[in-house]
C-alpha cells in the first residue's frame, strides 16, 4: 500500500502481521500550527522572557505566576518515609500492604500517597511471583 506521495505504508512482517509502531508520521513530528508559532517567535524568545519578568517585576500577578512556575514549579510528588518490612516473597509483600495501611490509619503518609505506594508493591510482588515461576519451571526441567 503506497500514500498519494509514493512512500510505502504497508509494513508487514514476514508472517503477515504489522511491525511495530506507526510508519505514518516520523517520531517527532510537530503540528503545522506548532511549527508556525515557534516561526513567529524565532528571534523574539529573549525579548518575551525579558518581558515577563519586567511585568512581573512591576507587580503583574500573572507574569509574578508564570516567572515563578518556571523557576521552582510545583512538585508532582515527594520522597515518603516509614517504616516497611523487608520483601523477599509474595507473602513478605502481604506484611508490606498492612504496613503502608497501618501508616495511612495513623497518618503518616497520605491515602494517595499510600496508593501509589500499594501499587509499586503489586508490580513488585509479581516481579517476586514470576522469578519464582521461572525458577520453579527451571528446577522442573532440569529434573527431567
Amino acid at each position: 500500500m503506497t500514500r498519494n506521495n509514493g512512500q510505502k505504508t504497508d509494513s508487514r512482517n514476514a508472517d503477515g502481521t504489522f511491525a511495530r509502531g506507526n510508519p505514518g508520521k516520523p517520531r517527532g513530528s510537530r503540528h503545522k500550527a506548532t511549527q508556525a508559532v515557534e516561526a513567529m517567535l524565532e528571534g523574539q524568545k529573549e525579548a518575551l522572557t525579558q518581558a515577563a519578568i519586567d511585568k512581573a517585576l512591576e507587580g503583574d500577578v500573572t507574569a509574578l505566576r508564570l516567572c515563578i512556575d518556571r523557576i521552582a514549579p510545583a512538585r508532582k510528588d515527594a520522597p515518603v518515609s516509614f517504616d516497611l518490612p523487608d520483601i523477599k516473597t509474595a507473602d513478605d509483600a502481604a506484611n508490606a500492604a498492612r504496613a503502608i495501611l497501618k501508616a495511612i490509619a495513623q497518618g503518616g503518609i497520605t491515602p494517595l500517597e499510600g496508593a501509589s505506594i500499594m501499587a509499586v508493591l503489586e508490580q513488585f510482588r509479581r516481579t517476586l511471583e514470576t522469578t519464582e515461576i521461572e525458577r520453579r519451571i527451571t528446577a522442573l526441567e532440569t529434573n527431567k
